[in-house]
């Protein structure tokens, strides 16, 4: 039986972690068959970037056509495009139907701060524009939710917390922008609820300790806004300074998961699930000085099925 072929559109990360190396990894850990279309070229490491070459929108559009036209792509992913140019001209293909079930991962700035989409304000326009409306799941980090919601203009200071309210603010706002189900991961800032009543409709879980900000660092929130309305994921937060690629690695994993066949929304369960081993597996790990990898081959190496039981 072969195995559904997933197209990841994104930067090269010569330290391996993120990037299409991670995207890469991660299809192999799930059992599906990995192309690429490569929009950047980076010299980076575990401790930062040092350099970024961005091929031209011309070259990254003749990748993702002839990929899309010899492999049966049964769903694509994006990352970092590295601008507005970029990003308008995949756009207009996902338009054309060569990019399916897309999962858009809006990559606006690296973890330690460097710009990875030229101007942010033309890149977070350009999202809006020609990418969420043709995408199936878009991925966005808190401080990039924000940013692309027109709730933010830059990352929040370190240590920070951001509200559960701000966060399905911006969720429904890429929403209403024409993403079919936006899902924003709040593994990089502790998220607290600050608004009167209790739980978001649809919650599976619901953010413990208002205004608690120790049980806040706990937990890993996510919100999902779809048509069914807005639904709150929670899990453990990993201690661990190994989580370069998080993002990367939990947007393939969705994209894997919609090509075997799953339900958006399983599939973000389930790419949650993973990450969250990916992360824990790899935490006594100490390659390079700087933020190491995840495991992406933790379910590959473990004894039981590949796939766990959602909780």
């Amino acid at each position: 039986m072969q195995p559904p072929v997933v197209l990841t559109v994104a930067g090269s990360d010569s330290g391996g972690g993120a990037g299409i190396q991670a995207d890469l990894a991660t299809f192999a850990g799930l059992g599906v068959f990995g192309a690429t279309a490569v929009t950047a070229v980076t010299a980076q490491s575990t401790t930062g970037i040092d350099d970024i070459v961005v091929l031209s929108c011309e070259l990254v559009a003749r990748q993702i056509e002839a990929v899309t036209g010899d492999l049966p792509v049964a769903a694509a992913k994006t990352g970092m495009l590295g601008g507005a140019p970029t990003i308008a001209a995949v756009g207009h293909l996902a338009a054309r139907g060569l990019l399916p079930n897309l999962v858009v991962d809006p990559v606006l700035a690296a973890s330690t701060g460097t710009l990875l989409a030229g101007d942010p304000a033309a890149a977070a326009d350009a999202y809006r524009r020609c990418l969420l409306p043709y995408c199936a799941v878009t991925t966005p980090n808190a401080s990039e939710a924000l940013a692309l919601a027109g709730l933010s203009t830059g990352d929040p200071p370190p240590g920070s917390a951001v509200s559960l309210d701000m966060l399905v603010e911006a969720g429904r706002t890429l929403h209403h922008a024409g993403a079919a189900l936006v899902v924003v991961t709040g593994g990089d800032l502790p998220v607290v609820e600050d608004g009167p009543g209790g739980e978001q409709p649809g919650a599976t879980k619901p953010v413990a300790g208002r205004r608690q900000r120790a049980q806040a660092d706990s937990l890993a929130v996510d919100v999902v806004v779809g048509t069914g309305g807005t639904t709150v994921l929670t899990g453990d937060r990993i201690a661990t300074t190994n989580h370069h690629g998080t993002g990367c690695t939990f947007s393939a994993a969705v994209a894997a998961g919609i090509a075997q066949g799953m339900p958006p929304i399983e599939a973000v369960q389930r790419a949650k699930h993973y990450v969250a081993d990916a992360l824990r597996s790899a935490q006594t790990w100490r390659l390079g000085a700087g933020s190491g990898p995840l495991d992406h081959a933790v379910w590959r190496k473990a004894t039981g099925p590949a796939t766990p039981r959602l909780g």
